[in-house]
């Protein structure tokens, strides 16, 4: 039985464009805590707002989302 964790680059996303939560929320028309409960895994977004969000980041959705952690970024690969 699998555990439906998803896992996002929401935060690192959003850093590299410094970009606020409150500002992606606007954006995106969502309470700015939802940004919050997003990055942390604690809320798993619909898929019309999964989609927004990688449109936002002008990203693939998969860039955004993934069923497998995504790798630290500077281990080598």
């Amino acid at each position: 039985m699998s555990s439906e964790i998803v896992h996002n680059r929401i935060s690192m996303l959003r850093a590299e464009r410094g970009i606020s939560r409150k500002e992606l929320a606007a954006a995106l028309e969502v309470h700015y805590q939802t940004v919050g409960y997003l990055e942390r895994g604690e809320y798993h977004p619909s898929l019309f707002l999964a989609l927004r969000i990688a449109a936002f980041f002008e990203v693939p959705v998969e860039v955004v989302f993934s069923l497998a952690p995504f790798p630290r970024l500077g281990s080598g690969g």
